[in-house]
């Protein structure tokens, strides 16, 4: 049966339900095994330190750029029809929106996706800065902050299509976005070899990528099978945490798609991981200014998101990999307000964690 008899028959958001579901699993897993985080990669990266973290970063962007550039090339994802490209985008959202998402991926010790990864795992303290990120995100898209966000955001806009796309403007073409992301696997395979990072963390952050890649080409295939209009896009973390909210919340009736399954599925997939490897932890905060920290860092990641139209998977990964050129500014904001916050508040410290250090690879703090 093909994909067009099966949207036939089930449903369009049943399908994307079932796909995100299982590209959500597939990352949860992935990722939780492999410790994939960008804030740790910056941290290691801004301390020089040599303990895996920024490898596995490395290997998850390569692969995500690598797998994503593969399927345009083999005719089987359209890059042009991504949102990040087709529509009108914000310069000046991506660059602020990334730079406060930066910070407060520092103070809240993760990024989204990382958030939900350890909520998975039994952290109380990402549960709370989850619930937080995933209200100010909503407040940032309809609600309170949503004037502020639009204010921000018209300050330096950019037209869709070609302005966006950085491999037209460039002129390297595909095989040259794909040669690219070559060069940053070779990185990854040298810096693996020097610091011996395990099979876990850099097969992991592969597959993290892949999935990435994966999920461009299902929602492509999804779209050119459904009679509805479906949106072309990859995995990102600020829109579907607002998303699951609202239909918890206020819209339980509303029908379900690719969204809330990534939600559910990366939940359910780092808890099998965690479950799995005994890695099933309750940790609650430490104290009041503890608790104050990840709150400030969970509202300015939900507002910094939502202005710069992705998070650290949405805009690092998923933007980066068709080379739109709004993700490459919020990623490079992101590593540039993180390093510096980090030094400002956190190198002076006698104990600032890395997370958890890649299975078999201790990191130092």
């Amino acid at each position: 049966m093909g994909l067009e008899s099966i949207v036939e028959s089930v449903g369009v958001h049943r399908v994307l339900l079932a796909g995100g579901l299982g590209l959500g699993v597939a990352f949860g897993f992935l990722a939780q095994r492999s410790r994939f985080c960008l804030r740790s990669a910056v941290i290691e990266f801004a301390r020089r330190h040599g303990g895996g973290k920024l490898t596995v970063w490395l290997f998850a962007f390569a692969a995500s750029l690598i797998g994503t550039q593969a399927l345009v090339l083999a005719g089987a994802f359209d890059s042009s029809q991504a949102r990040q490209i087709a529509m009108r985008g914000s310069l000046s959202g991506a660059a602020v929106g990334g730079a406060l998402f930066g910070v407060g991926m520092i103070l809240a010790r993760g990024c989204a996706s990382r958030l939900l990864v350890l909520a998975a795992q039994g952290n109380l303290r990402s549960v709370l800065s989850g619930l937080v990120f995933a209200v100010v995100a909503q407040a940032s898209w309809s609600g309170l902050l949503a004037p502020q966000r639009l204010a921000i955001s018209e300050w330096w806009t950019i037209d869709g299509g070609g302005a966006r796309d950085l491999i037209a403007g460039t002129g390297i073409g595909h095989m040259g976005a794909l040669a690219f992301g070559a060069v940053w696997l070779a990185a990854a395979l040298w810096w693996a070899r020097r610091q011996r990072v395990p099979a876990w963390g850099w097969g992991g952050a592969l597959g993290v990528g892949l999935v990435v890649a994966g999920a461009w080409g299902f929602t492509q295939a999804v779209a050119l099978a459904s009679f509805d209009p479906v949106g072309v896009h990859s995995l990102t973390f600020a829109g579907p945490s607002a998303e699951v909210l609202t239909h918890v919340l206020f819209a339980p009736d509303k029908p379900v798609g690719f969204d809330v399954g990534l939600v559910v599925g990366v939940f359910a997939g780092s808890f099998l991981a965690a479950a799995l490897f005994g890695e099933l932890k309750l940790e609650g905060f430490h104290s009041g200014a503890s608790m104050r920290r990840y709150l400030v860092g969970a509202v300015l990641m939900g507002f910094g998101a939502m202005l710069a139209g992705g998070c650290a998977v949405g805009a690092g990964l998923s933007g980066a990999s068709v080379f739109t050129v709004t993700a490459w500014v919020t990623l490079a904001c992101m590593w540039a307000a993180a390093a510096l916050t980090d030094r400002l508040l956190d190198q002076h410290s006698v104990a600032t964690p890395l997370d958890q250090p890649v299975p078999g690879q201790p990191v130092s703090a």
